[in-house]
């Protein structure tokens, strides 16, 4: 089970942090992501880590912006947001996959989800 928090209201130009703890039933994470929707629209890649390495992946529109780590201990993994746009609107899902070959890209090569959470920034 994947737990999303840190969601919320904020102004453009504002900061967030996103958590997403894995719990209950344990699994062997190879790679974590996050994954955004906004209204209307698919379900588009944001970031995704690795969880042996440490590799990282951005989409363009949130590269110099956005970064994920992760904490191996807590099983944890983060997503802190800078320089928020209007445009970063959406529910962010956390998503964890168990094999680390092929592109992190695709939200079907993923094996859990979590329940998301909302973020709207103002502008």
């Amino acid at each position: 089970q994947l737990v999303e928090s840190g969601g919320g209201l904020v102004q453009a130009g504002g900061s967030l942090r996103l958590s997403c703890a894995a719990s209950g039933r344990t699994f062997s994470t190879a790679v974590m992501a996050w994954f955004r929707q906004a209204p209307g629209k698919e379900r588009e890649f944001v970031a995704a880590i690795t969880w042996t390495s440490g590799n990282t992946y951005y989409t363009d529109s949130v590269k110099g912006r956005f970064t994920i780590s992760r904490d191996n201990a807590k099983n944890t993994v983060y997503l802190q947001m800078n320089s928020l746009k209007p445009e970063d609107t959406a529910v962010y899902y956390c998503a964890a996959r168990t094999y680390n070959y092929g592109a992190v890209y695709p939200a079907s090569s993923y094996n859990y989800w979590g329940q998301g959470t909302q973020v709207t920034v103002s502008s």
